[in-house]
């Protein structure tokens, strides 16, 4: 897609990550704010699909490459008025395979950008994950617990320590160089866009009931998640926008409905009046252990899964910043979700 020219009095926006699923998102509403956005997207995940609908449209630019390759990332950022941070790996299928990936682009992706507007002067909104809070037990997830990690064994912790040395980077970033920063903890994002091919959950489950396939659910089940309609992440992310006082902060943006997953497959069929059945499959069985080159055993191999059990989050930051908490319910957001997909294939999670 080609470069358009906006109206020069409109601000500009940068959306890193704006091909993505949350970042089409976010392009989209900030369009209709009237805004000019930049998009920097490498499309290694994201989708030319998820933004056909701006397409010559005048308020949008789009640079197919990573942000280290952008050539025009210096004077998008020195006119910006913001920055949108989303561009990251996804999907837990994803950064089990890819970990080195995760690691090696987060932080240098991260780190051009942070210095190009630091030396700008423009305010960048960092998007980061629930995992970073990693194995903790706690009921609810507050933006100031300690952290949990699980060991680096475990190729699925690669993403979450991706995401909090980015979020070290930023606040290094907003103590050394006075550049405000706003920390998005997002938890389990869904809606309209988004594909189970990384492993997502929710998509695979709607597509299998609409194709009246079983519904596959790794483990016991009764780990839970908290589910949010991505518009009601887009709000929260635009009000964030506007509220000065939210730099230097760390928000949670979730939902707090919490469901097992075994339940949310029941939920699934039940809403969408499938005769899908519901089957349990081992981790073992959902993510094979990879060839070892040294020749260990299988058992000599540490396994590659280490789910967390709750992943529930405190919004009550949010909502005293920006007067604003995701209110979606989640059934509703099974319809909505299911009306944008078509029947495909499909059936796990990774969430």
């Amino acid at each position: 897609m080609n470069p358009a020219k906006g109206k020069e009095n409109s601000p500009l926006v940068i959306v890193t990550g704006g091909a993505g699923f949350i970042g089409s998102h976010l392009v989209e509403r900030l369009l209709k704010d009237g805004f000019q956005v930049a998009v920097i997207d490498d499309f290694s995940t994201g989708s030319h699909d998820n933004l056909k609908d701006f397409a010559g449209h005048p308020q949008i630019q789009i640079a197919s490459c990573k942000i280290s390759e952008c050539v025009h990332l210096q004077e998008w950022v020195k006119k910006a008025v913001f920055i949108y941070h989303l561009a990251a790996t996804v999907g837990v299928e994803l950064v089990m395979k890819s970990a080195l990936q995760v690691l090696e682009d987060g932080f240098d992706e991260t780190r051009v950008l942070l210095r190009a507007a630091a030396d700008a002067g423009t305010p960048v909104l960092l998007t980061s994950t629930s995992e970073v809070y990693g194995k903790s037990s706690r009921d609810s997830f507050d933006e100031e617990d300690d952290l949990l990690i699980g060991p680096p064994g475990q190729p699925r912790w690669s993403y979450a320590c991706s995401k909090l040395a980015d979020e070290f980077m930023a606040f290094a970033y907003a103590r050394e160089r006075q550049l405000p920063v706003i920390i998005a903890r997002l938890f389990n994002t869904v809606g309209p866009r988004q594909t189970g091919r990384y492993g997502m959950v929710l998509p695979r489950f709607i597509a299998s009931a609409q194709n009246r396939e079983n519904l596959k659910v790794f483990g016991d089940g009764f780990q839970t998640r908290c589910f949010c309609l991505v518009h009601d992440v887009v709000e929260a992310l635009v009000r964030l926008q506007k509220c000065p006082s939210a730099a230097g902060q760390v928000f949670n943006i979730g939902s707090t409905e919490e469901i097992s997953i075994l339940e949310l497959a029941r939920l699934v069929v039940s809403t969408l009046e499938s005769s899908s059945g519901v089957e349990m499959v081992p981790y073992a069985n959902a993510y094979p252990l990879n060839s070892n080159r040294d020749g260990l055993e299988r058992s000599q191999i540490s396994p590659v899964v280490d789910d967390m059990r709750r992943r529930k989050p405190s919004v009550g930051k949010l909502h005293h910043f920006t007067g604003y908490v995701p209110r979606t319910s989640l059934k509703e957001i099974i319809l909505i979700t299911a009306r944008s997909l078509a029947p495909t294939a499909g059936g796990h999670q990774g969430g």
